[in-house]
C-alpha cells in the first residue's frame, strides 16, 4: 500500500523554519544594533554633558570677570576720589598757609605803617621849626652883612689914616676869607631850607603813603602818587638806578589812592633790586579810550620765559634766598585786579623787564 505524502506543507515548513532561522539572525543584528547606538548615544551624552558644563563655567568665569571687573572699576573711583580730596585738601592747606602769611604780612605792613605815621608825624615837628628858624636866620644874616658893609664903607677914611690897624683888618679879612663867606653863608642857608623842606615832603609823602585810607573810592593823580612814591623808596633806587620819566597826561582816576601807591613802590624796588649794577628805571605813561595805564620798565636781567606765567604766584620769586617774600607782585595783582584792571608783563633775559598797569578811569566802568 502505498501512502502519499503531500509535499506543499513540508515545503511550508522549511520556508517557515528558514523564516524563523532569519528574524533570529535579525534579531541578533537589530540588537547588536541597537546595542552599538546605545553606546553611540552614551557617548555622544558624556561630550555633550562637557560642552555644557564648559559652557556654564565659561558663563560664570564672564559674569565673575564682569563683577572683578566693576569692583576694580569702582576701586579705581574711589582712589581718584581720594587722590582728588586729598589734592583739594592739600590746595586748601596751602591757601590757608598763604592766606595766614598774607594776614600776618598785612599786620605787618599795617604796624608798620602807624610806627611811620607816627614817626613822620614826630618827625614833622622838629623840621618845621628848623625850617622856619633857617628862614628867620637868613634874614638876620642878610642884615648882619649888610651892615658889615656899612660899617666897613663907615671906617675906611679912618683907617687911611692909620695904616697898622688897617694891615691888622685886612689880615682878619683875609684869614676869615670874608668875601667867600659872604657868597657861602647864604648858599648854606638856602641849601639847608632846601634840604628841611624836602624832608618835609618825604614826610608828607610817608604819611601819605602809610594812611589806610578810607574803604570809599577818590579821584586821584597818579602822576602825584608816583612821585610821591619816589620819595619814599629813593633811598632803595638813588645809588642802582636813574629814573627817566616820559610821562603823557592823564586824567585824574577813581581808585584807592594808598594801594595804587604800594603797586607803584612794588614795581619800583623791584626794577631796582633786577640790576646787577647800574642801569636806567623809565616811567611812562598814557591814555587810552576809558583806561591809563603806567609802566615801569627796567634794563635789568629780565625774568626767563618760563617763569613769567608764575611771577604772581604768592611766595614766588626770582630772587636770592632771603631777599624777597614773594608778595610783592602777588599783592599788586590783587590790587589791580580789585580795582577792575590788569598788569602785562614783557621781559627778555638780559634785557630788562616792563610792567605795565592799565587801571579803569571810572570804576562804574571796571
Amino acid at each position: 500500500m502505498f501512502v502519499t505524502i503531500d509535499a506543499a506543507p513540508v515545503a511550508a515548513h522549511a520556508e517557515t523554519a528558514a523564516l524563523q532561522k532569519e528574524v533570529v539572525r535579525l534579531n541578533k543584528m537589530v540588537t547588536a544594533l541597537m546595542n552599538r547606538a546605545e553606546r553611540d548615544m552614551s557617548a555622544k551624552g558624556s561630550e555633550f554633558g562637557l560642552f555644557h558644563t564648559t559652557v556654564i563655567l565659561e558663563k560664570k568665569i564672564r559674569e565673575r570677570t564682569q563683577e572683578l571687573e566693576v569692583a576694580l572699576y569702582e576701586n579705581e573711583r574711589i582712589t581718584r576720589d581720594l587722590q582728588r580730596e586729598k589734592e583739594e585738601q592739600r590746595i586748601l592747606i596751602q591757601q590757608l598757609a598763604d592766606a595766614h602769611t598774607k594776614v600776618v604780612q598785612s599786620e605787618k605792613l599795617a604796624s608798620i605803617g602807624q610806627l611811620a605815621a607816627g614817626v613822620a608825624h614826630e618827625i614833622n615837628n622838629p623840621i618845621g621849626f628848623v625850617n622856619s628858624n633857617l628862614g628867620t636866620l637868613n634874614i638876620y644874616v642878610k642884615d648882619l652883612l649888610g651892615m658889615l658893609d656899612a660899617m666897613t664903607q663907615s671906617v675906611e677914611p679912618l683907617l687911611a689914616g692909620n695904616p697898622s690897624i688897617k694891615k691888622h683888618m685886612d689880615e682878619i679879612t683875609r684869614s676869615i676869607d670874608l668875601n667867600f663867606l659872604r657868597q657861602d653863608i647864604g648858599e648854606l642857608i638856602s641849601e639847608s631850607i632846601e634840604g628841611t623842606a624836602r624832608v618835609r615832603r618825604i614826610v608828607q609823602d610817608l604819611r601819605d603813603f602809610s594812611r589806610t585810607g578810607s574803604d570809599s573810592w577818590e579821584w586821584a593823580d597818579l602822576h602825584a602818587g608816583l612821585e610821591s612814591t619816589l620819595n619814599v623808596v629813593w633811598n632803595e633806587i638813588k645809588y642802582k638806578s636813574e629814573v627817566i620819566r616820559e610821562l603823557g597826561t592823564l586824567p585824574k582816576v577813581e581808585c584807592h589812592p594808598s594801594q595804587i601807591n604800594q603797586v607803584f613802590m612794588n614795581l619800583l624796588v623791584n626794577a631796582s633790586q633786577a640790576m646787577s649794577e647800574h642801569g636806567r628805571i623809565i616811567l611812562r605813561s598814557g591814555c587810552s579810550e576809558e583806561q591809563v595805564w603806567v609802566s615801569v620798565t627796567d634794563d635789568g636781567k629780565g625774568i626767563p620765559e618760563d617763569m613769567l606765567a608764575r611771577i604772581f604766584d604768592p611766595f614766588f620769586t626770582t630772587k636770592p634766598v632771603g631777599q624777597g617774600t614773594g608778595l610783592g607782585l602777588s599783592v599788586s595783582y590783587g590790587i589791580i585786579d580789585k580795582h577792575g584792571g590788569r598788569i602785562d608783563v614783557k621781559s627778555q633775559l638780559g634785557a630788562g623787564s616792563t610792567f605795565t598797569v592799565w587801571l579803569p578811569i571810572h570804576q562804574s566802568l571796571k
